[in-house]
């Protein structure tokens, strides 16, 4: 039996892709089985009495090293703050290509902490910076000072000691371009070097916190418990930032979601399922009601998410439990059909995911199918005709070309660059100044101005000859062209609109990077965590892949 694969039409809904989940595909999981065995040492950690100094971690396979350089720095609570205008934080740090030299870590001291005013060098590869959650931090220092642990529910109900609050990479203020790494092997996977950064920073918040204590109370301090340090990872603060990167990089955004619709028709595929791949997935679905009842929010938007989620769950359940059969042909097929019919958006996209789970084989390749040579598909084919650009976006694009931009409620917003920090923006067109500014990232406007220009040209005119007169629509042209080889590189929505969520465009990008508890704070920015419940370094030649969904105790 053949399975279609989802309609774009469908998928690409901002409603619908707000409603990924982490999964095997994940960056952050296919980083820690990439990265396995490779050997892990603490290579350098001159912290003083309240943990202020610099550390280095490092990564190693045969002559291959990476090196992550920390530097923790003394903040006061007034400076202390997760806004991209922030101009210090508690920690900062940067991945080393290699090992760094004396001269090399004298260098980073007086760059890495100035984060965007600093300046980088090739040899560098990231660069991040993070805040402690300044209230379990301090709790947990004096805790371990007094030869006690911390108490489990309040660490768990936040969830990490520090929270990133950006991670650069690829050129940005000096660190290595893109072009110098991408054929190393180990890192092909898209944003392996960011996860690789996260996880190690997550150590050196642990030991941290362990030298502080030890400081404060030599005789009684004891180290945090292995099981409560495993069940914290990292926290982080994402804003506007992180939404156009999914329009601006439609190749990348297809073959992310390709991936992930392509694993789930193969899983659909399997005629005969096994009994241990069955409970795999059922066991895992049962994890995760408990897991799910950890995510703690003050939104009430994603307090509904996670309450819808948990019924459903308890549904489908239910359904395994007295109703399904894992023994009849294509079995998840019929699973997957019945979910359609019977759950909400939220809760299918979660099925999706653990469908995966028990399939290493069918995923695994498509893991090394993520990345993108986006310049290849840059050029436009300038000696196809109109008719052949209209017959595209007819066929590609008809949810867009229902959209009326006539209506002031269809344009409603507007994306900008800010000028303090160069960071994408959404301003409201009809109440704020700068629209003249707006960056091309209202794709569906655009791709109806074309249909709409176009409708007046000749079938036979070429496009090279359209876009002579016309080059404020190069960009559309382009994805137009994009688009009919690549069938998931558009989001089908209004990205201006305004029933615009641009939580849902960030949720998207996060799912993909593993990112779980997510904790919207506005439309706008979010917190979430990232590899909670995760192996420590010296854990990871042999662990459980399903320790995303292992429920904190």
């Amino acid at each position: 039996m053949e399975v279609k694969l989802r309609d774009p039409k469908i998928v690409m809904k901002l409603s619908k892709l707000g409603s990924f989940h982490q999964s095997k595909l994940s960056f952050l999981r296919s980083f820690l089985k990439e990265f396995s065995d490779w050997d892990f040492k603490r290579d350098l950690f001159d912290l003083d009495e309240n943990g202020y100094g610099k550390a280095v971690y490092s990564l190693k396979k045969n002559n291959k090293i990476y090196s992550l350089v920390c530097f923790a720095n003394k903040l006061s609570d007034l400076e202390r703050s997760d806004r991209v205008i922030a101009t210090k934080w508690d920690a900062a740090f940067t991945l080393h290509d290699g090992i760094p030299t004396k001269t090399d870590i004298e260098r980073l001291q007086k760059n890495v902490p100035k984060q965007e005013v600093g300046r980088l060098s090739y040899k560098e590869l990231t660069l991040s910076r993070a805040n402690k959650s300044i209230r379990i931090f301090n709790y947990i220092v004096e805790c371990l000072s007094k030869g006690k642990q911390p108490d489990k529910k309040k660490v768990f109900d936040v969830g990490y000691l520090y929270r990133t609050t950006a991670v650069y990479g690829s050129g940005k203020f000096g660190l290595a371009d893109r072009f110098r790494i991408k054929n190393r092997n180990e890192i092909c996977g898209p944003f392996r070097l960011e996860m690789m950064l996260v996880y190690l920073v997550r150590q050196f918040t642990f030991d941290q916190v362990n030298h502080i204590a030890k400081q404060k109370n030599p005789g009684r301090a004891v180290e945090l418990d292995k099981e409560i340090c495993r069940n914290l990872g990292i926290g982080n603060s994402t804003g506007l930032g992180m939404a156009p990167f999914i329009v601006n990089h439609p190749t990348l955004l297809n073959n992310w979601i390709m991936s992930r619709e392509m694993s789930l028709k193969k899983i659909r595929e399997i005629k005969n399922v096994k009994n241990q791949d069955a409970e795999i997935f059922k066991d895992i679905l049962k994890k995760s009601l408990k897991n799910i009842s950890f995510w703690n929010t003050e939104s009430e938007f994603q307090k509904k998410k996670i309450v819808g989620l948990y019924k459903d769950l308890k549904k489908l359940i239910d359904f395994l439990d007295k109703d399904f059969d894992f023994k009849k042909d294509y079995p998840f097929n019929d699973l997957y059909v019945w979910c359609e019919k019977n759950l909400k958006d939220e809760c299918i996209e979660y099925a999706v995911s653990t469908f995966m789970e028990p399939y290493d084989d069918i995923i695994n390749p498509f893991i090394y199918q993520m990345s993108a040579d986006e310049d290849k598909y840059f050029t436009i084919p300038a000696q196809k005709n109109i008719e052949n650009l209209r017959s595209i976006i007819e066929k590609n694009y008809s949810e867009i070309l229902k959209i009326d931009f006539s209506k002031e409620e269809n344009n409603q917003n507007f994306w900008f660059i800010s000028k303090n920090k160069e960071e994408p923006r959404l301003a409201d067109r009809y109440k704020e100044q700068g629209a003249e500014l707006e960056q091309p990232l209202a794709i569906a406007r655009d791709i109806s101005r074309l249909y709409q220009r176009i409708s007046k040209i000749k079938n036979s005119l070429s496009v090279g000859k359209f876009l002579i007169e016309n080059n404020d629509l190069r960009h559309a042209i382009r994805r137009v062209f994009i688009s009919e080889f690549f069938p998931y590189s558009e989001i089908q929505d209004n990205t201006i609109g305004s029933k615009l969520m641009p939580i849902d465009m960030l949720r998207l990008k996060l799912s993909f990077f593993g990112a779980v508890k997510f904790d919207p704070r506005s439309d706008k920015w979010l917190r979430i965590c990232m590899f909670q419940g995760a192996p420590l370094p010296n854990e990871r030649q042999s662990y459980d892949s399903g320790w995303i969904y292992n429920s904190i105790n």
